[in-house]
């Protein structure tokens, strides 16, 4: 059962992960910012706890549609919405049940490991596999991976390991830096996972409140 995850607001801490995400993604790819027109034209499936989110597979236009993670990121944040971070129990239980009541077999979540360059020199991140996983949506670093209690990750995976277990790069492939959810992918439950970030997944959006504030604040004119 994941309770609410550590939220270690260390100026520091939060500063390193702000800048890592500044920097260039994988082939010169950016992280995107809003755009006003399309954060006023956002759809909202469902609200929870206050907050609008959106199901890819809910809507006509996206629902054939897959992405990899910066991909899926970008698209939310256009839209004043984010990749899904699931920062408390009940959050993650509302997001999994949607998964196992649509049958959809995976999501990606703003979930990731900071393997930035701004990352190799912070301590409380070493090491990596244990304490640098974070939600980049909300600049809050996970529990470590070996806290069960305080995270969702699964027991088991390709290679029979808990995870994360970085299992494609063990076997040849790309480091698995990005956090999933997958429902029943390795008969093992609706769990996080570790997945290389440039496969392709449905995806969750949640609200921004942060890119909300800043297209209010910069084009008072449009309605978001």
């Amino acid at each position: 059962m994941l309770r609410p995850v550590l939220s270690l607001a260390l100026v520091a801490c939060v500063a390193t992960l702000a800048s890592a995400q500044s920097q260039l993604q994988p082939a010169g790819r950016i992280l995107e910012p809003p755009v006003p027109s399309l954060c006023a034209q956002r759809k909202i499936h469902e609200k929870f706890n206050g907050k609008g989110y959106y199901f890819s597979w809910k809507d006509a236009s996206t629902a054939n549609t897959e992405m990899d993670w910066l991909g899926v990121r970008n698209w939310c944040r256009q839209r004043c919405m984010d990749s899904v971070s699931l920062e408390t129990s009940v959050e993650n239980e509302y997001i999994k049940s949607h998964l196992v009541n649509d049958k959809v077999k995976y999501i990606w979540t703003s979930g990731r490991l900071c393997d930035f360059k701004s990352c190799e020199d912070r301590p409380d991140l070493k090491p990596l596999n244990i304490n640098g996983w974070f939600w980049t949506s909300e600049l809050k670093k996970l529990a470590p991976t070996t806290d069960r209690v305080q995270n969702d990750w699964g027991y088991s995976g390709g290679i029979n390991k808990p995870q994360p277990d970085n299992r494609e790069l063990i076997q040849g492939g790309a480091p698995e830096n990005c956090l999933a959810i997958l429902n029943q992918f390795y008969n093992d439950g609706v769990h996080w996972h570790d997945v290389a970030c440039h496969h392709k997944k449905p995806w969750v959006c949640e609200e921004s409140e942060s890119l909300l504030n800043y297209v209010r604040f910069t084009n008072p004119n449009i309605g978001v």
